[in-house]
């Protein structure tokens, strides 16, 4: 068989793998582009307006919730906080954001929760976002919760327009940065409910010694008032007596008597 044959008979896989590697490069490179365009534009005005009527629709009260969120003063680097807050409004949404079904906010928090889903796929998962790391525990009410919320949207939609890989961004030493978790802040002119507590029990008791501490001293004041009342008559009887009586006599006869 002369080399040419031999050559010829060359089995169809010598030149399968240069093209199955350039299929993979042009399938990759659209897949690509496609989540480019997919992220850029993941984030609509109608999803914007969906957080704005559910905003809209909450009672003013001042019934305040505990809910976890990122600490901005810790975390200075706002695609970073934009990251770690992502993460947060998913469970927020998921755990927090609770309506009665079939009305129109239960519909909007859905409609929410498809989009975090969605939106998974444009942040890259390190170690760091799933731990507390510069998340603090914040006591607020619905109301300011839910614009929380938007303005994550709201700052995701425009980075994601401007550069759809932006949240691939490795945020461990931002993260590494923050404080111990665990503390919580508290909205400004309240104050931590245990410490209250504490001073609650501990001032109560103290103002009941008090009282009757007051009120003992009143009492034996009053007392010793009442005996003194009492002693005084017999005091004067001795005191005051009459000239005329039998005692008077005797002192002025043994001071008559003649010498």
């Amino acid at each position: 068989m002369t080399a040419r044959g031999a050559a010829g008979r060359c089995p169809s896989s010598t030149w399968l793998g240069p093209r199955l590697l350039l299929v993979c490069l042009l399938v990759s490179r659209s897949i690509a582009k496609d989540v480019s365009e997919h992220c850029s534009h993941m984030i609509g005005n109608g999803h914007l307006q969906v957080l704005q009527q559910l905003i809209d629709s909450q009672m003013e009260t001042s019934c305040q919730i505990a809910f976890e969120f990122v600490d901005q003063e810790q975390l200075d680097d706002h695609v970073c906080y934009l990251k770690k807050a992502f993460f947060l409004v998913k469970e927020i949404i998921e755990d927090t954001m609770r309506f009665k079904d079939n009305t129109p906010n239960a519909n909007a928090t859905e409609r929410l929760q498809e989009l975090s889903l969605r939106l998974k796929s444009c942040f890259t998962m390190n170690y760091e976002e799933q731990n507390k790391a510069c998340v603090r525990t914040f006591h607020e009410t619905p109301l300011q919760l839910l614009e929380k919320i938007k303005n994550v949207f709201n700052e995701t939609k425009i980075l994601l327009e401007k550069d759809w890989n932006i949240f691939s961004k490795n945020c461990n030493n931002s993260f590494a940065k923050c404080s111990s978790p665990g503390h919580e802040k508290l909205p400004r002119g309240s104050s931590d409910p245990q410490i209250s507590g504490f001073v609650f029990h501990l001032l109560v008791p103290g103002i009941i010694l008090v009282l009757l501490a007051v009120g003992g001293l009143l009492f034996y004041r009053w007392k010793r008032r009442s005996q003194s009342h009492r002693e005084s008559p017999t005091l004067d009887s001795s005191v005051g007596r009459p000239e005329g009586s039998p005692l008077t006599q005797d002192e002025d006869r043994q001071v008559e008597l003649p010498v």
